[in-house]
């Protein structure tokens, strides 16, 4: 009598799976983007459409900071590249908004997204996506508390 073969187990959530998902999936995004473009690009114009169109400069670079974990120099440089590539402009007060070419870039990038998500999580149980949330979202918040303590 021959014993059926068991399903593999799942590893226990830790910074490697986490990472590793992340990374499979931004290489999925990244392929959405036009030539040139950058997923840091990407995630900038998602942050100044996700404001109307026009961000403030600060509130920019404090999002790419802040959310994404670059450093300062590095969002000061997508946002000059974002300008001289044409997909957002400089407006007084400090402002930055989307061209007519970025927020085709966006949206376009968005509805590739949309569509990737859900072939990626469709079908999987909501309550194990409100789990990995919850989850996700403690070691979040704990990372960062963790980077403001020093």
């Amino acid at each position: 009598m021959t014993t059926p073969p068991t399903a593999p187990t799942a590893p226990t959530v830790n910074g490697q799976v986490i990472g590793m998902a992340h990374y499979a999936t931004r290489a999925l995004a990244e392929r959405l983007l036009p030539r040139g473009a950058t997923f840091h690009q990407a995630l900038a114009l998602s942050a100044a459409e996700a404001a109307g169109g026009t961000v403030g400069r600060r509130a920019l670079i404090e999002r790419l900071t802040g959310a994404v974990k670059l450093g300062v120099p590095a969002a000061e440089a997508t946002i000059g590249e974002l300008t001289s590539a044409g997909l957002v402009e400089e407006r007084p007060g400090d402002l930055l908004a989307l061209t007519p070419a970025g927020d085709a870039l966006i949206q376009s990038y968005k509805a590739g997204v949309a569509d990737l998500a859900a072939r990626l999580y469709g079908d999987l149980p909501a309550e194990d996506l409100a789990a990995a949330g919850r989850v996700l979202t403690e070691v979040t918040a704990r990372a960062d508390a963790m980077l403001a303590a020093g």
